[in-house]
């Protein structure tokens, strides 16, 4: 499946103008249906509508483990643009808590706002404690060579990437998308699907860190999170409260830490 459509145009150089076939990035909508109800539309690059889903789940609060689903389906056979979620008897109660919040809580496309909403959603989250040792130059590494498993970006310019590695830095997970949240929700999805999410310790993302990043960091108990961007003041506040790292790259070459210091070792090299 082709993740991105040629488009023509027209190039205007210093001579001369020529015209040129480009790749631009897909996007087209995903519903995401829950317990037979729409839930959410979500703008996103079309593949791992899945694994999407399944990320997605786990980040909004509809399923703390994948024990949690009963089915994970297309709505239709070749309809790639709808996704049911259907849970089991015991996960269902929570989830007139998770729709009675549905109105301000998503957090794929437009961010949150509001100090009652932000207060509300630190209440869904714990402290992430699982124990790591990074140095530093293993950490610049890791940003710098995300591009290395972007090829849809390579392609088009536009697409956010997201990659999760293990303890020994061994990479476990990637997505690509033309959003950021999405990106990450087919990463952590992958993992959630295969139950392999226990082995995540460092996520790499392409873009700034926000808070909803961490959000969903968190919910997936990823202790690391490291970006090519700066966080927002709200996630760096965010990841202190949840003993969370992140860091990212300073201008001379080295690396920022905002948080969670102690598990990287400040050497850039062995």
């Amino acid at each position: 499946m082709e993740y991105y459509i040629k488009h023509r145009v027209r190039v205007f150089g210093p001579i001369e103008s020529t015209e040129d076939d480009l790749a631009l990035i897909a996007e087209e909508p995903l519903s995401i249906r829950v317990q037979g109800q729409p839930y959410s539309v979500v703008m996103r690059t079309p593949g791992d509508e899945l694994a999407h889903t399944a990320g997605f789940c786990l980040g909004e609060g509809i399923a703390d483990s994948l024990d949690d689903i009963g089915n994970l389906a297309f709505c239709d056979g070749d309809d790639t643009n709808v996704v049911t979620v259907t849970l089991k008897e015991p996960s269902k109660k929570k989830i007139s808590d998770v729709l009675a919040r549905r109105g301000y809580i998503s957090q794929t496309s437009c961010g949150i706002c509001g100090k009652e909403i932000v207060e509300d959603l630190k209440q869904e989250l714990t402290p992430v404690n699982k124990d790591l040792k990074l140095m530093a130059g293993d950490a610049v590494k890791l940003i710098d060579g995300l591009g290395d498993f972007q090829p849809l970006r390579d392609k088009t310019r536009a697409a956010h990437g997201a990659a999760i590695f293990s303890k020994e830095i061994l990479r476990l997970s990637v997505a690509e998308d033309v959003g950021r949240h999405n990106a990450l929700d087919k990463a952590i999805g992958k993992l959630f699907l295969e139950k392999k999410l226990e082995l995540a310790h460092i996520l790499v993302l392409s873009s700034r860190i926000s808070y909803e990043l961490v959000q969903k960091a968190a919910r997936a108990r990823i202790p690391v999170i490291l970006a090519v961007s700066r966080p927002t003041a709200l996630a760096a506040s965010l990841a202190l409260e949840l003993n969370m790292t992140i860091a990212c790259l300073s201008k001379g070459g080295g690396l920022i830490v905002f948080s969670g210091h102690d598990r990287i070792d400040a050497n850039l090299t062995e």
